[in-house]
């Protein structure tokens, strides 16, 4: 028995997903959550095989969430389910650790055998995003010289960061939680291959930030 995880800021939309998959005898949802802390927190909690994860919402969005639970709880797959298509996002993502990426205008059979796929460690990815990602494919310039693809958010965070605020004071100007702040600085950090915030502060500088 698969179990499932569902992450998205909509209740309707975590229902459909709940009735989809309850139709099936193989899969199981173990819990809901709205937001990233909250996938996070219940993940640690219930350690489902296969989170479906949303990547906006409110306070951590799913790329940050997926990146704290690919590193505390690398048994559980995260599948992006999300209405995003754009390159940056669908790198952002897999480079945070999701093991496949759907968009929202699936059919249920496409989300249960993507389900299915992720608990068998394969990588389910929608055609229209795969085609982006292929070698020798133009790419933003944000994938190029300038770095690593950074969410908006993470932007924001680096930015202050970079200032030398704390945790605390980026919370502060941000209006959001000293611990999505932690998140999402964790996250940077992984995604500059940096391990503290000097470091993370001179790159940000040398890249124009």
């Amino acid at each position: 028995m698969v179990r499932v995880l569902l992450v998205d800021d909509h209740a309707l939309v975590r229902g459909g997903l709940r009735a989809v998959l309850d139709t099936t005898d193989d899969c199981t949802v173990v819990g809901e959550a709205a937001t990233g802390e909250e996938a996070v927190d219940r993940a640690l909690a219930l350690r489902p095989d296969v989170v479906v994860m949303d990547l906006s919402m409110p306070g951590a969005g799913g790329v940050a969430a997926t990146a704290v639970l690919h590193e505390r709880l690398p048994t559980a797959r995260v599948l992006v389910l999300t209405t995003f298509s754009d390159d940056g996002r669908v790198r952002a993502a897999l480079g945070a650790g999701a093991t496949g990426y759907l968009l929202k205008d699936a059919t249920p059979d496409d989300v249960v055998r993507a389900v299915r796929a992720a608990a068998r460690d394969e990588v389910p990815i929608d055609p229209r995003v795969a085609r982006g990602l292929l070698p020798g494919r133009p790419t933003r310039p944000a994938d190029t010289a300038s770095g690593p693809v950074l969410p908006p958010r993470e932007r924001e965070v680096l930015v202050r960061l970079a200032r030398g605020l704390s945790n605390r004071q980026i919370a502060s100007e941000l209006g959001i939680a000293e611990r999505t702040v932690k998140v999402h600085v964790g996250s940077v950090f992984r995604r500059l291959g940096v391990s503290d915030r000097t470091t993370a502060a001179l790159w940000a500088r040398d890249h124009g930030y």
